[in-house]
């Protein structure tokens, strides 16, 4: 049974999946809201506002809080190949998660303390579209789901700090951080993403 995260909250990834951990993966899901003209809009060829463009993206840092390497759209794995991101989903349509972030904790090299999660709206519109809006740790082997932190991301902001993987006395933990931040890109969100370190 997974855990439901609070703001806040840290866990210890292996106590909570019954044993140690060697793969995981973090999904994020979405959806963009339902506005009543849609239909209208499709009918009078007003376009798709309903598609919104969210990114999932992962920074690693080490002991000093340097930025070691970046896994987004635009690298979909890290220069060590221990995370890899599966790919850009444009829309959130369909069910389950819309990106994920595969992550092999046996390959990550010692040099890295921490991997910040983050989710940002590319396209620009803000959390005040998104609906249903989450992220999750799934233990790869069995595909059971660790934890999920539901992201209560409604508001004027366009990315969110969601949530940490670091090491703690040889063993990986996750702290769901779950703070608002201003950016379209990894780029724009860094010096956010440092404050919570």
């Amino acid at each position: 049974m997974a855990i439901n995260l609070q703001k806040g909250q840290k866990i210890s990834l292996s106590k909570e999946s019954g044993g140690a951990l060697s793969k995981v993966v973090m999904g994020l899901g979405w959806d963009a809201k339902k506005s009543g003209a849609g239909l209208l809009k499709g009918l009078f060829g007003g376009g798709d506002s309903s598609s919104i463009d969210l990114d999932a993206s992962c920074v690693l840092f080490n002991e000093k809080n340097d930025v070691l390497d970046t896994v987004y759209f635009g690298q979909l794995k890290s220069r060590d190949g221990s995370i890899v991101h599966t790919g850009d989903n444009r829309t959130g349509d369909g069910d389950g998660d819309d990106e994920q972030i595969i992550v092999d904790l046996d390959k990550i090299p010692e040099t890295v303390k921490a991997l910040v999660f983050t989710v940002s709206s590319y396209t620009g519109q803000t959390f005040e579209t998104v609906e249903n809006a989450y992220c999750r740790i799934v233990d790869n082997s069995n595909k059971n789901e660790i934890a999920r932190y539901t992201l209560s991301a409604q508001g004027s902001h366009t990315a969110q700090i969601m949530a940490k993987l670091y090491r703690h006395n040889g063993e990986w933990k996750m702290h769901a951080i779950g703070e608002n931040g201003t950016g379209r890109t990894i780029a724009n969100l860094l010096p956010q993403i440092v404050a919570h370190l």
